[in-house]
């Protein structure tokens, strides 16, 4: 578990995000393609001096050995939070699937799930969180 320090600096983080992805809605509205999201997340993060990786590759070790082709990351903000951006009629089961996937992988504890096709960008916003204590 993070600390509490660290916990309010990914709460910042998180907030800084949805920010930024509120920002880019505002903008482009609903109805393009997910890459283009993606890009311009990017570009209104950066432009806050948020530091971003993107397509970030993420090994899958199995009793210690290589198991497969990495899979991708959409970003990964500042080492802390995970966020895969979605352009789709409605999130479901399957994309929470994926983020906690990366979570696990990862170890980071708190991803979020943005889905750029909602009319309002809010509903389209699910934030999730690794249980460490389990």
């Amino acid at each position: 578990m993070k600390d509490d320090d660290g916990q309010k600096r990914i709460n910042t983080i998180t907030e800084q995000i949805i920010g930024a992805a509120m920002e880019v809605h505002r903008i482009l509205g609903p109805g393009l393609l997910e890459s283009i999201y993606e890009a311009c997340l990017v570009l209104e993060l950066g432009r806050m001096s948020i530091k971003v990786d993107r397509q970030v590759p993420v090994p899958i070790i199995y009793k210690g050995e290589l198991a497969g082709q990495p899979l991708r990351m959409d970003l990964i903000i500042e080492n802390d939070v995970i966020v895969e951006v979605k352009a789709v009629e409605k999130l479901i089961p399957i994309h929470q699937a994926q983020l906690m996937t990366y979570l696990k992988l990862t170890q980071c504890s708190v991803g979020l799930l943005i889905n750029f096709n909602s009319v309002l960008i809010k509903d389209g916003i699910k934030r999730m969180v690794l249980n460490f204590d389990r």
